[in-house]
């Protein structure tokens, strides 16, 4: 796949600030000694129409594939719509947590770079609250959902739905919820409750505009 070409907007000057693109108007350059605040301004406006007339010439990522955009406008609901083929028990996902979740989130799920992912049911309402996904998150459909999205932080998207159901799976055994050999996929990952589902209430305030 092809680059974009790089263009700079700009060079710095021994002075240290950002010079004068090339192509500004004369009295542009001129302004740069006598107002910089107008001149940053200007600069900023020749900046923008370099990007709106050139958006092939910024340097900077490349052009989304088809594959990529069908990647990141999925849905998952709380009903499991959304959710794809896929299965996996907590036994094949403790693998997979220890291979890529382990380091962050800790060999247990209880923390440790990262927040702790289990733990904490029923503390919401104590005086030290503790949000974890087993405390907070009404939906495991929410968990799968960004285990895929944002998961492992090094390599967001590169797990496949078993991997995903799988470390699902464990997460939830952890939590008491699934036995180890309980089989999770697109219609029974969406039947188990999570402790908090029905520590939220629906926002039945109007929309405005």
């Amino acid at each position: 796949m092809s680059r974009s070409s790089h263009r700079a907007v700009g060079t710095r000057s021994h002075t240290g600030c950002a010079g004068v693109p090339a192509g500004l108007p004369k009295e542009t350059r001129e302004a740069a000694g006598l107002a910089p605040s107008l001149f940053v301004a200007l600069l900023f406006l020749a900046a923008g129409a370099t990007v709106a007339g050139e958006p092939d010439q910024t340097g900077l990522g490349h052009e989304a594939t088809s594959e990529e955009l069908s990647a990141a406008g999925y849905t998952v609901f709380p009903d499991g719509k959304g959710l794809p083929e896929g299965r996996g028990t907590a036994r094949e996902g403790k693998a997979v947590y220890q291979q890529f979740c382990a380091a962050c989130h800790g060999r247990n799920a209880q923390g440790e770079d990262a927040a702790a992912l289990v733990g904490g049911r029923g503390s919401l309402t104590s005086e030290r609250p503790r949000k974890t996904v087993e405390s907070y998150w009404p939906y495991t459909t929410t968990l799968w959902d960004y285990v895929r999205r944002s998961m492992p932080y090094e390599a967001p998207g590169s797990l496949t739905n078993d991997e995903i159901y799988a470390v699902v799976a464990h997460l939830l055994n952890l939590m008491g919820l699934v036995g180890e050999n309980d089989v999770l996929d697109q219609e029974s990952l969406p039947t188990i409750e999570m402790p908090n589902r029905d520590g939220f209430v629906p926002d039945d305030r109007p929309d405005t505009q």
